[in-house]
């Protein structure tokens, strides 16, 4: 197939309301346009089911490297998502039911000729928090469990502890235990909603301060550069959208520890981009979802993240029968 020829879609947030300047999934665009690729934008509500085909409502669009005036409409289509050549799920969490019906849809488009990146089966099965359990030699000390009981044994064990839902992102709703701390009780009726919604704990690791790092993985293969995201004063998570600063770092031997031991699995499940979020020598999560900091390394490094990804995405056609 000609790399002239190909149609990518993008299912995604409102594209009115993105950051250009930090977003990965406008830079995966821009990387499509530049090779001369149909881009077309596509929301959640716009994928439907009729007939035992999957179709789409779609925006052709021109985008633009500027923050104030980032894309322009350019032709609205109504498709079978089958006639694209490849579509890129790139809708931000909460990985609600909504969500999972969206890869239901994907997954029948998959099966109707659409190369679907990150594989819709594979998103629906790794939740990015538990997903680290399947490599507990790279994974600080950690439980899954709804029962306050468990997780005050596993806090009384390890003496402070981070717990988290399964289900957040950008920070949202981790808390600290300390040892001694008064508010345990509540934050863990907080945490499990009085012991009926399943969280996560893990022994918690001061080289947080030092950077929670992102490092990308494209195909299972790491970049050589991570993005260490540094805690703002006084506050406990390495988030961007929590306040947090960042600078680049070149990946550490453990990263790639972590990275060979990960990437072959990820490769195999079809996951081509993913985000893995590294503490001192451990691993915290597995993002598949919609990964970020493709912008940013390609600042700080003048690389070309998306390129890579969009590189594979040709491969992966070519191997179309």
């Amino acid at each position: 197939m000609s790399s002239q020829s190909i149609s990518i879609g993008f299912v995604m947030d409102p594209i009115e309301s993105i950051k250009p300047y930090k977003d990965s999934s406008f830079a995966m665009m821009l990387e499509a346009q530049r090779r001369g690729w149909d881009v077309h934008y596509i929301q959640q509500s716009d994928m439907y089911v009729e007939g035992g085909d999957v179709f789409c409502r779609s925006q052709t669009v021109t985008l633009h490297d500027n923050n104030d005036h980032w894309f322009d409409y350019i032709e609205a289509h109504t498709q079978k998502m089958g006639d694209l050549d490849c579509v890129i799920m790139r809708k931000d969490p909460p990985f609600d039911m909504e969500y999972i019906y969206s890869t239901y849809l994907l997954e029948l488009a998959e099966k109707q000729g659409c190369l679907v990146l990150n594989k819709p089966s594979s998103i629906r099965s790794c939740n990015e928090k538990l997903f680290t359990t399947w490599f507990p030699d790279f994974a600080p000390e950690t439980l899954v469990s709804r029962d306050m009981g468990l997780i005050k044994a596993f806090h009384e064990k390890h003496k402070h502890i981070v717990v988290k839902p399964l289900d957040g992102m950008g920070g949202s709703m981790i808390f600290q235990i300390r040892e001694g701390d008064q508010n345990r009780s509540v934050i863990l009726e907080t945490i499990t909603h009085q012991g009926t919604v399943t969280a996560m704990a893990q022994r918690f690791l001061p080289e947080f301060k030092q950077g929670d790092k992102r490092i990308l993985l494209v195909d299972g293969v790491p970049f050589d550069y991570a993005l260490a995201r540094i805690p703002a004063e006084g506050e406990s998570r390495g988030n961007l959208a929590a306040g947090a600063t960042s600078k680049g770092v070149a990946l550490t031997e453990r990263d790639r520890e972590i990275c060979a031991a990960v990437g072959p699995t990820l490769k195999e499940m079809g996951l081509s981009f993913v985000g893995l979020d590294v503490i001192g020598d451990y691993m915290t999560e597995i993002n598949v979802t919609s990964p970020t900091c493709i912008r940013e390394l390609d600042t700080i490094y003048s690389a070309n993240i998306a390129g890579m990804l969009m590189d594979v995405v040709e491969k992966k056609l070519e191997n179309v029968v």
